[in-house]
């Protein structure tokens, strides 16, 4: 049997697609299989600890009137609700009095406009944790509604574990018609494999402020957002960065414990919303920042030599075994990941989008660097 001859353009190639594969797989298996077979720790108590709830609202009248009574009426024996209305020009303070007459542990602040010092989200999110009485804290958003009565059980369970400060939940968008809902559901399912994942391999870098959890101590005795107050984005990454640890952060993925939001309805308006998320991507540790840019890379460049031995090259073989051994395992790891945390079959959409994620990704980022600053937290 005759061996294969190689040209130099052929070795660059099959360098770069091996490289490629390389790296691919060991992400897949350093920072995803850990979520695929994940079991959580069992519950240690059938004591449930009082909690506080923290949400910011700015302008919400509309959703506080949908989802706040779905927070008030958690199954959960003792709890209080902390809404900070951070200045807002509609009838959030309207609704949140009407509540507050039928509702008794709802407690509501109010922050007025300074223009000596701007009043963003981790301002109020800070005046919100001052207020809060107890000390575990779920936090979550004004246009959120949990997934169940048993999401804030399930969070406090999680967060009460021995040795536990923090706990990092899931913050999911409700299925609608379109395309880009399917993108949107899918590039969060995507997201949550990986900060989930990065948590349980020993390398917490994010959260979700739809859905997270700590202790009032942990945010007291690390002087809350302090470092990083100015900047509008970070109060559920910069600080996770911050004060998280492999061994005082958990995660909590019980379909019963996530958070709905209503999606952007459109390409543009999602590109709108990850351009804010993507702003404190360059102040991550150097070597998590540098994992999140090759990612994205070196699937590009899998994808695009491996399609080239597939299709323009007498080696196909090559390129079936390559792409055939990468996207078998995503689809194995991924689809245990999906059954784990509940969030369906929105899996199959690395089918179309593994390629189209990153040029999507870069089409986000590149609105940063070439449009005007967002200065507002909404």
């Amino acid at each position: 049997m005759a061996i294969p001859q190689f040209d130099l353009i052929e070795i660059i190639t099959i360098s770069i697609l091996s490289l490629s594969w390389c790296f691919q797989l060991w992400f897949l298996l350093k920072r995803i299989r850990p979520l695929a077979v994940y079991r959580p720790s069992p519950v240690t108590s059938s004591t449930l600890p009082p909690v506080s709830v923290i949400i910011c609202a700015k302008d919400e009248d509309y959703n506080l009137s949908l989802f706040l009574p779905e927070i008030l009426t958690q199954d959960y024996p003792n709890y209080q609700v902390v809404v900070v209305n951070d200045n807002s020009e509609d009838d959030t303070s309207e609704i949140l009095q009407q509540f507050k007459n039928q509702y008794p542990h709802l407690y509501t602040t109010t922050l007025s406009a300074d223009k000596k010092f701007y009043n963003g989200k981790k301002t109020a999110l800070s005046i919100g944790i001052k207020a809060a009485v107890h000390e575990h804290l779920i936090l979550t958003d004004a246009d959120c509604r949990p997934a169940s009565n048993q999401w804030l059980k399930h969070m406090v369970e999680a967060l009460t574990q021995p040795g536990k400060e923090m706990v990092l939940g899931i913050g999911n968008y409700e299925k609608q018609k379109g395309l880009a809902n399917f993108w949107i559901r899918y590039d969060t399912f995507s997201i949550a494999l990986q900060y989930l994942g990065y948590a349980l391999s020993g390398k917490p870098y994010m959260g979700v402020g739809r859905n997270l959890g700590y202790t009032k101590s942990l945010f007291v005795n690390n002087n809350g957002f302090k470092n990083h107050l100015m900047i509008m984005s970070g109060d559920d990454d910069l600080f996770v960065q911050e004060v998280a640890s492999q061994s005082n952060t958990t995660i909590c993925i019980h379909p019963q414990a996530h958070t709905m939001s209503v999606p952007a309805g459109s390409f543009s308006k999602w590109k709108n919303q990850k351009q804010r998320h993507l702003t404190t991507a360059g102040r991550y540790p150097f070597g998590i920042r540098m994992e999140l840019t090759l990612e994205p890379i070196t699937r590009e460049l899998f994808w695009i030599f491996s399609l080239y031995y597939l299709f323009f090259n007498n080696f196909v073989v090559i390129g079936l075994a390559f792409w055939g051994s990468l996207m078998t395992t995503k689809y194995i790891l991924w689809r245990m990941a999906a059954k784990k945390t509940g969030l369906g079959n929105i899996y199959w959409g690395f089918i179309g989008f593994d390629f189209l994620q990153p040029l999507l990704l870069l089409w986000a980022h590149a609105g940063n660097l070439t449009g005007t600053k967002k200065k507002k937290w909404k």
